[in-house]
């Protein structure tokens, strides 16, 4: 096989590597994305830094880009068709055994985010490689951070801290609890009330104060809908996640089915909750129930 047809079939496969993992991580409601460098430092206020050298790395730390997180996923595989004609050509050079010049990262803790290389990392890690060669910049940390799990718990617990700080929960609504379990999804939940405040304006044809918008917002949507995600049980059905969790993906799915023509607004909430469990939970029973469904699905469209 000449070295050109190799390349692309690494590509593909790299590739349908991606496509099955987003499937899984999906199904398994786990974030499969690199993460942003610029909003990891933030959430760290990590701010000094100093040059590290020049060392081998592990692959399996790198966990982030300045750039180019959207290109690629967690495995740095490529998630984007774009990214082909740059991947070959390092593909190529490793097997000519070409030279490549080190890549660049910052160092957060144990973790590492690529400044410049990203391509070279993707190729690198699908080609098998444990160390990469890299520039290091070293940034200090307020708290030790030994891996990917406690770098996301980290900024998880800052992104919390924000969320309060910036709507005043706790002052507003002293009793509220709104606990993410994922990194980065508090932000969402600011754009829910931002706008649910542009509505009220409309509707009221004047502005909104922002205190009164995040009350209301969470008296009239948050809690109600995290009430009947209580109630309804199905919090069983995502192991290790949080009512602000399902309250974010169910607001999600049935935006979705409105844009697909497929749910009513006066639609009962309960029903949709129930519809959700049975599609997307995790759990074994759930998974053997829904392949059966498709199965026979399959049978009687034959």
């Amino acid at each position: 096989m000449s070295i050109s047809h190799q390349v692309h079939e690494d590509f593909e496969r790299a590739r349908r590597k991606a496509f099955w993992r987003h499937l899984a991580t999906r199904l398994l409601r786990r974030d499969d994305g690199l993460l942003a460098f610029e909003e990891v430092r933030r959430g760290l206020r990590a701010q000094a830094q100093h040059y590290g050298g020049l060392r081998p790395v592990p692959i399996s730390q790198i966990v982030g880009s300045v750039s180019r997180y959207h290109d690629f996923d967690r495995a740095f595989l490529p998630r984007r068709a774009t990214t082909k004609g740059r991947w070959l050509s390092i593909d190529r050079a490793h097997y000519e055994q070409s030279v490549l010049p080190p890549i660049e990262l910052y160092q957060l803790g144990e973790t590492y985010f690529v400044k410049d290389g990203n391509h070279r990392v993707s190729v690198a890690r699908e080609q098998g490689q444990e160390f990469i060669d890299a520039y290091v910049i070293e940034l200090q940390v307020p708290v030790p951070i030994a891996s990917l799990a406690e770098l996301e718990d980290w900024v998880r617990r800052q992104d919390a801290l924000d969320f309060v700080s910036r709507t005043h929960l706790l002052t507003l609504r002293p009793d509220a609890r709104v606990e993410l379990s994922l990194p980065g999804q508090y932000e969402k939940l600011l754009e829910h009330i931002s706008v649910h405040r542009w509505f009220m304006g409309i509707e009221r044809q004047a502005p909104v104060a922002w205190d009164e918008a995040v009350t209301s917002w969470y008296d009239s949507v948050y809690a109600p809908l995290a009430d009947s995600i209580r109630s309804s049980g199905i919090l069983s059905d995502f192991p290790g996640r949080t009512e602000a969790d399902l309250y974010l993906w169910i607001i999600e799915h049935r935006w979705y089915l409105h844009q697909a023509g497929v749910l009513d607004d006066d639609a009962p909430m309960e029903d949709t909750l129930r519809e959700y469990a049975a599609e997307f939970s995790p759990r074994p029973r759930r998974r053997l129930v829904r392949i059966a469904r498709r199965a026979s699905g399959r049978i009687r469209a034959a």
